[in-house]
């Protein structure tokens, strides 16, 4: 039933649209509220250089603000995404106030920046950088390149003028592609692993997930710098991450891009997304033909199962065979994955049916998802942390699931049929 319902939807939702679309879509009352991500974002000044960070922690009921006394109190995950966050609701609205916060978050990454080109992560509760701890450490991992992503998104105005932040901003990007150049390995060998054969180029060998960002990244970086050399290193990332998707039609989660060896999480799950970004690049018709399978086989399936958390599988002769799978926990990052590579290909295909489809996953915010409880609240801009099972939600409202809900939203929110999709009932 469930299944038939959403295609009458997808069927429907254009008619009206066009008879209706430009009325509901200015007379919407859908907010995207950043008032929690502000109470998060908190200016500093470090040997005397004015920057932000963003809290990592703030827990349920009074939402007082939590460190970490491992890692810290603030990090350049979180810094880097909510600046991508503000960069795109400044471009959305004309906002100033963002727009001087993304360059605040932006100060900050600079500032840790270590000398071999990658990113420190945590910071401590004096400012000090936090050089030691194995999620802090400056190395080729998930922190430095989200760094790289929210400087590369807003490059043209971080390089407008010749300033000093302009100076160091080309120098600092300048410096990180350097090195994924020297630790993206051109060998392409392969591993199996249950029975399954996969790259060992990508970052940590197996990590599509992380490959995806760099796709992004280094597709970002291609078209402001012409650097040709990149072209190598796209095309080596996309071969790896393709070989990493299920293609079992008696699979019933054919299509998905696996995050690691043998395994598929949703978090970070942004592959599809980066081979349609790739795509536009490479100009590679296999990179949307795979992607496009992902979204209209696997993302399918998540709708109608409301979302999984992570599952494995392992391959005899031809076939996957599903070793185990886990519904929880749902975070808010695994949904802007999907709507994020759904709205992708909506711009690449004009395919309303996938403009639709984003609109429906993010009603995940407003209670379609397995708990029932509406994760997102539009008057006070907090976003639960996620779901823990059908009768637990977790009501903490930390940087990640905050930042990831109203990247979703906002991308929602500038789209006419998603939008109007995510509104109906």
């Amino acid at each position: 039933m469930k299944t038939r319902l959403f295609h009458k939807t997808l069927i429907l939702i254009p008619i009206l649209l066009l008879a209706y679309g430009k009325i509901l879509y200015c007379q919407s009352d859908f907010i995207v509220n950043k008032s929690h991500l502000d109470y998060l974002y908190k200016e500093i000044v470090v040997d005397g250089k004015e920057m932000a960070i963003i809290h990592i922690y703030s827990n349920a009921p009074d939402y007082k603000y939590v460190g970490d006394d491992d890692e810290g109190y603030a990090c350049v995950d979180d810094a880097a995404r909510a600046a991508i966050f503000y960069l795109e609701y400044f471009k959305a609205y004309n906002d100033s106030s963002s727009l001087y916060r993304y360059y605040n978050l932006v100060e900050f990454l600079l500032y840790m920046q270590a000398e071999n080109g990658f990113f420190y992560n945590f910071i401590w509760e004096d400012n000090s950088i936090n050089k030691t701890f194995k999620t802090s450490v400056a190395e080729a991992n998930w922190w430095s390149w989200r760094a790289l992503w929210a400087l590369t998104e807003g490059y043209d105005l971080l390089i407008t003028s010749e300033n000093d932040r302009s100076t160091r901003v080309k120098k600092s990007i300048s410096q990180i592609i350097e090195n994924i150049k020297k630790n993206i390995p051109k060998e392409k060998n392969e591993i199996t692993i249950e029975g399954i054969k996969l790259p060992d180029w990508l970052p940590f060998q197996f990590a599509s997930d992380q490959a995806a960002l760099l796709t992004i990244i280094l597709s970002n970086y291609y078209k402001v710098s012409g650097d040709k050399e990149i072209l190598d290193y796209l095309n080596s990332l996309v071969k790896g991450i393709m070989m990493m998707q299920i293609n079992d039609l008696k699979c019933e989660y054919n299509g998905a891009f696996l995050s690691w060896q043998n395994e598929w999480h949703g978090w970070g799950n942004s592959q599809a997304y980066a081979l349609l970004k790739a795509y536009q690049v490479l100009k590679n018709e296999k990179l949307k033909t795979a992607a496009l399978f992902e979204l209209n086989n696997f993302y399918q399936r998540l709708f109608e199962i409301e979302f999984l958390s992570s599952f494995s599988v392992r391959k005899t002769d031809c076939n996957f065979e599903i070793i185990n799978s886990n519904k929880f926990s749902q975070i808010a990052y695994v949904i802007r994955s999907m709507v994020y590579a759904l709205l992708e290909a909506y711009k690449i295909t004009s395919d309303t049916s996938y403009a639709i489809q984003a609109g429906q996953i993010a009603k995940w915010f407003t209670g379609k998802n397995p708990a029932g409880e509406v994760m997102y609240n539009p008057h006070s801009g907090i976003i639960y942390d996620g779901i823990e099972n059908e009768n637990l939600i977790n009501k903490n409202s930390g940087a990640e699931s905050t930042i990831e809900g109203l990247l979703t939203l906002l991308k929602i929110s500038q789209n006419r049929i998603a939008l109007f999709s995510f509104e109906s009932e």
